[in-house]
């Protein structure tokens, strides 16, 4: 049997704790499958004395986590920090500096500084890898890169947020409002106290982002997403869209088009006898469409401390099989000098249409002066549907449209006159509607 591959845990959070418990636990059916034995030598934590119920007697502690990429006695350094900058970024450096192998489960960290990082892994011959930065226990990475070569993606979607796809499907299922919703989810651990990252979709935008490199072969462009959260679904628009035939997901969207690549995170309709409208709680779902494969729809737990735990040490079983001298997996699919420079696509008709909700003051005319306002900006309408609830003489009306395909920039433009008309009330809400292939 070859040498212990020998680790260094540098966070010892949920995942961080549960990772070292399950190897722990399993390391005698570890030696055997990988061929060598899996060694935990080195942790880093904040407090050394917080009770995590894992035994690390024998296992050198680091405070500092750049200090346990530089010094420690590793093969493979774990990166379970967290953040964009800061100490994942400067471990990270110092691990590939000094010729370690990484893994990291840091979605944020790859987003921003993932191609400079597999250029200084590939120099060295070194491998990243990263399963449990997308899709929680779902090994789409590892499909991506390995099980797919030779496929052409034309587009990669899916529910990437447990967070959101929870408080959505409480919203739907109990009739709570978002701010309920959002509140249970704290409680139960499903979000942070400060929530933002995760509700306006940064947390989805990151993913794509490393999805999106994978699927066309371009440099990482998070910063090139269109972004919109779910803080502002309503529970009117769970139920109209559910008397449509639709469900609300938040999903994350890329594909490539004749000018480019589009990418996208926003709050979607999709028909209820979609598969992905299926997928509720904190579940998380990746769609893949390719030349070869088809359609492919990978479901799974999406986040959680064993489930991402389980994706950081498939990670690692996965270096301790490899052999010194043996061709390395690309750490972006391809090789990072072969990346293509990220081309933004240029609008286009969306193919799905949109869901218009109008909260307008009850007069005549109005329903004429909305449809006016569409046609006059070449939109063409699927339904348009008056709602009267008649609790006052007074009370608004609510006018629900859905549109066939149509351009975005004609649906704002139509929205923005009928601002100007003064009978609408409060903010129009505005939602893509997609009709997945994979149904």
């Amino acid at each position: 049997m070859a040498d212990a591959l020998k680790i260094g845990i540098a966070g010892l959070g949920t995942v961080g704790a549960s990772l070292v418990r399950i190897i722990q636990q399993r390391s005698n059916a570890l030696a055997v499958a990988c061929g060598r034995a899996i060694t935990i030598t080195a942790v880093s934590a904040r407090d050394r004395n917080k009770d995590r119920g894992v035994d690390l007697s024998g296992i050198t502690w680091f405070d500092d986590p750049v200090a346990l990429a530089e010094n420690a006695d590793i093969d493979v350094f774990i990166e379970l920090v967290g953040g964009a900058d800061g100490a994942a970024d400067k471990s990270v450096r110092a691990a590939l500096a000094r010729g370690v192998h990484v893994v990291t489960a840091n979605k944020a960290l790859l987003a921003r500084h993932g191609v400079e990082f597999a250029r200084l892994a590939e120099e060295k011959g070194l491998l990243i890898n990263y399963e449990a930065a997308v899709a929680g226990g779902i090994p789409v990475i590892k499909a991506m890169r390995e099980s797919l070569t030779g496929n052409n993606f034309s587009r990669v979607y899916g529910i990437m947020n447990g967070t959101c796809n929870y408080i959505l499907t409480r919203m739907e299922k109990e009739g709570l409002s978002f701010e309920a919703c959002l509140k249970e989810a704290q409680r139960l651990g499903y979000a942070e106290a400060d929530p933002t990252f995760d509700i306006e979709g940064n947390d989805t935008a990151h993913k794509l982002a490393i999805l999106t490199t994978l699927a066309f072969g371009s440099e990482i462009a998070a910063d090139d997403i269109y972004l919109e959260g779910i803080s502002n679904i309503s529970i009117e628009d769970i139920n109209a869209a559910a008397e449509l035939g639709y469900r609300i997901k938040l999903l994350g969207v890329a594909q490539r088009t004749e000018t480019g690549i589009e990418q996208r995170v926003h709050p979607t309709m999709v028909p209820l006898d979609s598969v992905i409208a299926q997928v509720d709680g904190v579940t998380n779902a990746v769609a893949l469409e390719s030349d070869i494969l088809g359609e492919l729809l990978m479901v799974g737990p999406g986040a959680g401390g064993n489930a991402t735990a389980s994706a950081v040490l498939g990670d690692i079983t996965d270096i301790a099989k490899s052999r010194p001298g043996a061709q390395q997996v690309p750490v972006l699919g391809r090789p990072a000098a072969l990346l293509e420079p990220y081309r933004q696509a240029k609008m286009k008709s969306h193919e799905g249409g949109y869901f218009i909700r109008l909260s307008v003051v009850d007069r005549a005319g109005v329903f004429a002066s909305i449809a006016t306002k569409m046609a006059e900006n070449g939109i063409s309408l699927e339904s348009i549907v008056q709602r009267s609830q008649h609790t006052t003489a007074d009370a608004p009306v609510t006018i629900v449209l859905v549109t066939h395909a149509t351009m975005e920039n004609a649906v704002r433009k139509a929205v923005s006159a009928i601002k100007h008309e003064g009978y609408l009330i409060g903010e129009p809400q505005v939602i893509r509607i997609e009709r997945p292939k994979t149904a």
